[in-house]
This record gives C-alpha cells, sequence and structure tokens, in this order.
C-alpha cells in the first residue's frame, strides 16, 4: 500500500483537487480525496504540489510490431500476401520488449491499442494492453477489442503493385462486404447447426473471427483518411449493423455533424508528420477542435512508430493551438480513448476501483520541456527519474 501525498490532481472524470492525495492498494486505485487520513502502513510518496494524472492512452499504434532500429526482421504489421486477413491476432506478433514500448512507458503512456497496418482491406484483430511487462498475454487489457479495415489508398497501392484485387476503391469495398457476409452465412450455418456436430460447417478461422464483430461485441476500426472514404466505412457499417470507429479521420472536420449524429467516435491523427500522400493534403490541428464541437467523441492518436509515442502530450497540445479546448484534450488522451477501447471500467481517470496507471509530472505535460517523474502501471513504479531501480530492487526494463 503507498500514498502519493501533496498533488495537484486531474482525476479527468471529476473536479481537479488543488492539494490531494491518492491512495493505493494491490494495483487499484482504493481512494482520491482532498483530505485523507493515511494509514499508518502506507509508504508515503510527497507530490511537492506536481501535477497527477492517469496514465496516458494511445488509442492506435503499432508498438511491438513495428519495431524501431530494426528494419524488416521487425516489421509484423502487415501481411501483403493476401488483403483479407480478418483471423490474423495481434497479439501474436507484439514483442513485449519492443523500444517503442519502452518509450511509451517511460513517458507515461500506460495503455496502448494496437493494429495491424492499413495494407489489407481486413487486416486482423486488435489488442488493448499496458505498456509495461514481458509476457504480452498478461499486459493484455482487452481482445479482441476491434477489426482492423483500411479505405483509400493503401490497400490499392500494395495490391496494385501485385496485380491483383483491390486496385480500386469499389473493389476494396467489395471484398469487405464479400467477407461480413460469407461470415453472416457462416454464422447461420452454426445456428442452425446446434449442438450436432455432422450439422455444423468445417470451422473456417476468417469468418469465425468476423463473428464478435457480427454480434456488435467489438467494432470495426476502419482506417479512413478522405471524407468519402470514411462515408464508404459509413455505409458499410450501417449496411451489417456494426459498430464502427474512424481511425486517423483526416478530412473528419468536413462531416463533422454526420459523425455526431451517427455516434461514431473518432480516434484523430498522425497530424505531427508530413504530408506523404495525396489523401493527407487537407491534414490540420483543427480536425480535432471542430469533430469535439460537433460533439463527436475523440482520441488523439501518435500512430507510433509514425509519430514516436513520447509526443503525445504534444500532440494533443498542438490541437490545443489549434482550437481544441485544454480539458477535451485531456480527454483525448485518457478517457475518450479508454471509452472507444472499451476499457473505461479500468483505466482512463483517477478513480476507486480503477487500475493504478499513473503519471507524476514535472510541469505541465502541453509544454514540450515537460516529462514524467514518476510512472506506475497497475500499483508498480515503473519509472522514477530519481532512482534507477524499481520498488522490488530491480532496475527498470532490466
Amino acid at each position: 500500500m503507498f500514498a502519493i501525498t501533496d498533488v495537484r490532481l486531474k482525476t479527468v472524470t471529476g473536479p481537479e483537487i488543488p492539494r490531494g492525495v491518492v491512495l493505493v492498494e494491490g494495483g487499484k486505485i482504493v481512494a482520491v480525496a482532498e483530505h485523507l487520513a493515511v494509514p499508518s502502513e502506507a509508504q508515503v510518496i510527497p507530490g511537492h504540489g506536481r501535477l497527477l494524472t492517469p496514465g496516458l492512452i494511445e488509442a492506435h499504434c503499432h508498438l511491438g510490431i513495428g519495431e524501431e532500429g530494426i528494419g524488416f526482421e521487425g516489421e509484423d504489421y502487415n501481411e501483403t500476401t493476401d488483403p483479407v486477413t480478418p483471423h490474423l491476432r495481434v497479439i501474436d506478433g507484439i514483442n513485449p520488449e519492443e523500444m517503442g514500448m519502452r518509450d511509451a512507458a517511460q513517458n507515461g503512456v500506460t495503455t496502448v491499442c494496437i493494429a495491424p497496418g492499413s495494407a489489407n482491406v481486413l487486416g486482423g484483430q486488435v489488442a488493448v494492453v499496458k505498456t509495461y511487462g514481458r509476457i504480452v498475454d498478461r499486459m493484455v487489457l482487452r481482445f479482441p477489442a476491434g477489426i482492423k479495415a483500411a479505405f483509400g489508398e493503401n490497400p490499392k497501392r500494395v495490391y496494385h503493385a501485385q496485380k491483383k484485387m483491390p486496385t480500386t476503391r469499389m473493389t476494396t469495398a467489395a471484398l469487405l462486404r464479400e467477407a461480413l457476409v460469407k461470415a453472416a452465412n457462416y454464422r447461420r450455418r452454426l445456428e442452425e447447426g446446434g449442438e450436432d456436430p455432422a450439422k455444423l460447417p468445417e470451422r473456417d478461422l476468417r469468418s469465425e473471427a468476423l463473428l464478435p464483430l457480427l454480434r456488435r461485441e467489438i467494432p470495426l476500426r476502419a482506417h479512413a483518411h478522405r471524407a468519402d472514404d470514411i462515408l464508404t466505412a459509413v455505409r458499410i457499417a450501417e449496411e451489417f449493423d456494426l459498430k464502427l470507429v474512424i481511425e486517423h479521420c483526416t478530412e473528419g472536420h468536413k462531416i463533422a455533424a454526420l459523425l455526431a449524429e451517427k455516434g461514431i467516435p473518432a480516434v484523430v491523427g498522425p497530424v505531427l508528420s508530413a504530408r506523404v500522400k495525396y489523401e493527407l493534403r487537407e491534414k490540420t490541428f483543427a480536425t480535432a477542435g471542430v469533430l469535439v464541437a460537433a460533439g463527436v467523441r475523440v482520441a488523439i492518436t501518435t500512430d507510433a512508430p509514425v509519430v514516436p509515442i513520447e509526443h503525445l502530450p504534444l500532440c494533443a497540445g498542438l490541437a490545443v493551438r489549434a482550437g481544441l479546448p485544454e480539458e477535451e484534450a485531456w480527454r483525448a488522451m485518457t478517457i475518450n480513448p479508454a471509452t472507444i477501447l472499451g476499457v473505461a471500467d479500468r483505466v482512463g481517470s483517477i478513480e476507486p476501483g480503477k487500475d493504478a496507471d499513473l503519471v507524476l509530472w514535472d510541469g505541465d505535460p502541453f509544454d514540450s520541456r515537460t516529462a514524467p517523474e514518476m510512472v506506475w502501471i497497475d500499483g508498480e513504479l515503473v519509472k522514477d527519474r530519481h532512482d534507477h531501480r524499481g520498488a522490488q530492487g530491480q532496475p527498470f526494463f532490466d
């Protein structure tokens, strides 16, 4: 048990507490208050008036499967030989000790959603994981947390070079519909077969992976930059009654009212990057603010390693400069991604009962000069700028 005392508490879902205390036991937050009698057996960690926030959450990245500083040997995010691969499981490719995962934890990003890349029409199953550990199965918060789909330029570019489908936006949509119809038929045959093995269809891993999507248990995570591609994703989601999250949403500001009307959340970014392809030509830091003003739930993404994961607060700060209210920027790095990812019962705010994922900052996180002093994940100290050894006496990230 430990208590972090004398801290400015950014709870996110409640009012900010100018001077408060957080009590942690068993990896969970057990009390949050302005005045709290700290149990005598608790270790006391003085905050000296610093800002304490929930661990930050990256809603869309490729950490662990796009290993930095390696090259082809670490490129496990795109299976570019088949455009329809919903049965791929991202957890089978994640290296928990990859450099980007370490950068995330050391810079206060304690939860990430890791997705396959955008080469395929259907790329596979995404996972939400904590950023500290050696065994990915023990780091998982939610799996599967969605099925990755991609619209626009990327699938066309990859498969045009191979002289196979899809080479047009029409074919991308058609292949997605075809896979969904096949999965729906597979579900019907399973239901008709019941408990009789003789009547059950042969197991189909691709269709099986899409069943939670058809049951609305997980969303379609649709990579779409241009407004017309976003609308194609919306059209297909409505045809098949799917939950939908728009990834990147670069031209979302053009159709913000429609996304708000349909209750479709957006993971916006990366914006702190160059316009490396045509569909990014209208990229702007103002998109997040326009979407929020319209009533869309927004998370901000670095799409790491496209933008290094440690720059998540900087990306949010630049969105503030372009019109996003500061409190909404905090929500876009914490409770909003937690809600979009289906893990808001565990992370995203400082509340009793939630995981003790906490960050003590040495300044304003929207200031590029600021860095975490201390980071806890599940109540375990994973960074202490003043001590190179962890809570168990072992070096951090040994």
